[in-house]
């Protein structure tokens, strides 16, 4: 996940530790949306778990927004509500939630290279 890390650095100008957490809040909502099927992401880039461990808790009111978000919002729009669920998680990295637009390719990108199109379709399932 090392590249990862340094892709996220070098295109998007974060620091080392904000990019683990932004991207470990990307594949922590894909864990929670996939359900069983994440441990088919899981074990084809074992390092996710050490990077969704990196991702900051979600504090009462990001949750409070997200379920609102998505309590507001039903097919397509739910999509932006599950993104804009991690707004309270980009906030605490001291990151603006627009970055998580920014994030989500290059995580789609790097998922795609290591491991394959069965799994970025799980992971881009996830994130829309």
């Amino acid at each position: 996940m090392n590249e990862l890390i340094q892709q996220l650095v070098s295109q998007l100008g974060v620091n080392p530790d904000q990019a683990k957490g932004g991207a470990g809040l990307l594949f922590k909502m894909a864990q929670s949306k996939l359900g069983g099927d994440f441990s088919k992401v899981a074990q084809a880039l074992p390092a996710v778990t050490d990077l969704i461990k990196a991702a900051p808790a979600e504090g009462g009111a990001a949750k409070l927004l997200g379920g609102l978000a998505s309590a507001i919002g039903g097919g397509k729009a739910g999509g932006i509500a599950g993104l804009a669920s991690l707004a309270g998680g980009f906030s605490q990295l001291k990151l603006d939630p627009g970055m998580i637009g920014k994030f989500v390719p290059v995580v789609l990108s790097f998922v795609q290279g290591k491991a394959g199109k069965e799994i970025l379709g799980l992971v881009a399932s996830a994130l829309k």
